[in-house]
């Protein structure tokens, strides 16, 4: 579902910004990445034998895409030394017209992420955009009632008549963090609780699944050049 046509949409989003213009179709870079895709699978079968063709099993329903609606995150990384560096990443469990929805979130995690100073024009060469549309949300039996490296989380709680929510992608954890239970202390100081351990808490927990792609500045200039 998420494709590398929607991050450079995003990209685009973003350039379009600093260049005080209006970004192009989401559905102009879906059809880039369809011919590129084409031109990869008319290619010989020795050739297509080191392709990975998991990549290519939506092809055929991208001029539906951009109609369709999902819960979306947009991630927005600085490359340094090969290493990317979070740098912004916002986005809704509510189910968004997809243009509409990439647009959005594509703006707020790139200048809205309190965590974090807007992005700045000269840094969009060093940048890598990721796209998550969300799938499968199940209400777990527990707080660790999930499957590592598989799943995405979202926790609530309620302290003092206050909640709490917060949540990491299904990436998240196994980049970060080595155990589950390291996890949901983390993810209970990033809602904002400081006080006791996550055990103390009566912690709702709903798990999802994402769908993702990412694409670097490099790659979006070619994908733009070729429309």
């Amino acid at each position: 579902m998420a494709s590398k046509g929607q991050c450079a949409f995003c990209f685009d989003v973003l350039v379009a910004h600093f260049e005080d213009r209006s970004p192009l179709p989401l559905v102009t870079f879906e059809k880039a990445d369809s011919v590129e895709i084409s031109e990869l699978a008319s290619a010989s079968s020795s050739s297509l034998s080191s392709v990975d063709t998991v990549s290519f099993s939506n092809v055929a329903t991208t001029s539906h895409k951009s109609q369709s609606s999902y819960p979306v995150f947009v991630t927005w990384n600085v490359v340094v030394r090969g290493q990317p560096r979070l740098r912004g990443c916002i986005g809704t469990f509510e189910p968004q017209a997809l243009e509409r929805g990439l647009r959005t979130y594509a703006q707020t995690a790139a200048f809205d992420d309190t965590r974090f100073n807007p992005i700045l024009a000269k840094e969009l060469y060093s940048l890598e955009c990721g796209v998550s549309l969300l799938t499968d949300f199940e209400e777990a039996t527990g707080p660790l009632d999930w499957e590592w490296g598989v799943h995405g989380i979202r926790i609530s709680f309620t302290v003092g008549g206050r909640r709490y929510s917060a949540t990491y992608l299904p990436d998240v954890p196994p980049e970060h963090f080595d155990s589950k239970e390291q996890t949901l202390e983390s993810l209970v100081r990033k809602a904002g609780f400081s006080g006791v351990s996550w055990r103390t808490l009566s912690i709702k927990l709903v798990r999802y699944k994402a769908s993702k792609s990412s694409l670097s500045y490099a790659e979006y200039v070619a994908m733009k050049e070729s429309i």
